[in-house]
């Protein structure tokens, strides 16, 4: 079933579980989401890059992912992650996104919850949620993301930009990066606490991939409730493809995509039964 974002999120705070959120970019890898999603009986997110917009039809991919939607029994979130452009976050509104990402972490603080405001108005009179963030995650290795800075949030600006701005969920920048680590991650579980007792909007992780299990549960037990996958399902499916290329045989595409799904399913399926903290 579609549901909205902020529902989603609300009943894993007050379950103490976390959401994934997988980043998608084609047909495979949104069934992959979903099928995994199903078979575990736990809702997912997916997420659809302001940065995909150049190749993919995002009006034509929102039908397709509202149409599987309800088709399964579990809830299933529509999100637009890492948006910049008012433009691109109401034409995801308008084409049925449930939740939408602002990030105006490249300005101040000041011009970040201005910018933020205006977009959690318009998006509010839709019925749909927003996230923002507050600090930047570094690139690791094997991200298609934005270089940031690594700034970590301060709490006592967190608290002043949800209040300030009415946003439903915030991302937290803690240490982790997008992609894989360059080495030993340095993941500040002491400032997550600190943020937690700063706000009470359901708090989201970027940069699950690579991050040590242990971190992950801490992390929950903290108040993440929405942890973003990109990088290492993308490793997955790029690994299955190189080994076709190394046997040197034609095959059918439709079998290279079939099988390039299935090649994705365990991965999203360890990070789902990581999240669920049970």
């Amino acid at each position: 079933m579609l549901a909205n974002t902020i529902d989603v999120l609300k009943n894993a705070q007050s379950g103490n579980y976390a959401v994934a959120a997988f980043n998608v970019y084609n047909l495979e890898t949104v069934q992959a989401a979903i099928s995994v999603a199903e078979k575990e009986n736990q809702p997912v997110i997916i997420a659809l890059g302001e940065r995909y917009f150049p190749t993919v039809d995002v009006e034509g991919f929102a039908a397709m992912v509202k149409a599987m939607a309800e088709k399964v029994s579990v809830p299933v979130a529509l999100h637009l992650d890492h948006a910049y452009e008012k433009e691109s976050i109401i034409r995801a509104i308008r084409c049925g996104f449930t939740s939408v990402m602002f990030d105006g972490s490249a300005y101040d603080l000041e011009e970040n919850m201005r910018r933020t405001k205006e977009i959690v108005e318009i998006a509010h009179m839709a019925g749909v949620s927003v996230e923002a963030e507050i600090g930047s995650l570094a690139r690791g290795a094997f991200s298609d993301e934005e270089e940031g800075d690594g700034t970590l949030t301060d709490p006592q600006s967190a608290k002043e930009f949800v209040a300030e701005t009415g946003v439903d969920f915030l991302a937290a920048a803690i240490g982790t990066v997008h992609g894989m680590y360059k080495g030993e991650p340095k993941v500040d579980l002491d400032l997550l606490e600190s943020i937690r007792q700063a706000i009470d909007v359901p708090l989201v992780l970027h940069g699950g991939s690579g991050t040590p299990d242990e971190i992950i549960k801490k992390a929950i037990q903290s108040g993440i409730c929405k942890i973003n996958v990109n990088t290492e399902v993308s490793m997955a499916a790029v690994s299955h493809l190189q080994n076709y290329f190394e046997k040197k045989q034609m095959e059918h595409l439709s079998t290279i995509m079939s099988d390039m799904q299935q090649s994705m399913e365990p991965v999203m399926t360890k990070f789902v039964k990581l999240f669920s903290n049970k």
